[in-house]
């Protein structure tokens, strides 16, 4: 009977101590993945807002830089009490701005990284972006990617916002 509670307990200390899974990612996804970010340079710099909302799940996805507490606390007191730092334009208030754009517009990505598990991704990389050949701001995004259809699409956008003339 020893043996038996010896042998339960080895297979589970063994589970508990097991390396856990890895995640499920093929070297054709990341190069797909890889793709979109290219895509999403090109389409922006050429300022074509369809083929940037081609890349996108769908047009309402979480899109956004959230404010800091000096930031919202500036817009409860002067503006609106209700303020939470993520404003509500998302990826609309984006393509508006993008197609309007009188001048030339980029957003140049360094460092990126793709962590992928089978038909989710996420995608971080150090960013500026660029007006008129100067750098506006800078800072860290995220994109949370989903596979749909065989094709990978983003389904959010988040990112930190260090502007240069501060």
């Amino acid at each position: 009977m020893r043996w038996i509670s010896a042998v339960v307990y080895m297979l589970f200390a063994g589970a508990v101590f097991a390396a856990p899974a890895k995640p499920v990612s093929t070297p054709e996804d990341v190069a797909a993945i890889m793709a979109v970010t290219e895509q999403f340079q090109a389409a922006l710099k050429a300022k074509d807002v369809k083929a940037l909302s081609s890349l996108l799940l769908h047009s309402n996805i979480l899109w956004t830089s959230p404010a800091s507490d000096k930031q919202v606390a500036t817009m409860r007191a002067e503006t609106d009490v209700n303020f939470d730092g993520v404003n509500a334009g998302g990826y609309s208030g984006f393509a508006q701005f993008v197609k309007n754009a009188k001048l030339p517009i980029e957003e140049r990505f360094y460092n990126v990284k793709v962590t992928q598990d089978a038909d989710l991704a996420w995608v971080m990389f150090d960013y500026e972006f660029v007006g008129d050949g100067k750098v506006e701001n800078y800072g860290v995004e995220t994109w949370q990617m989903v596979k749909r259809g065989g094709q990978w699409k983003i389904f959010s956008v988040v990112w930190s916002t260090h502007f240069t003339d501060q």
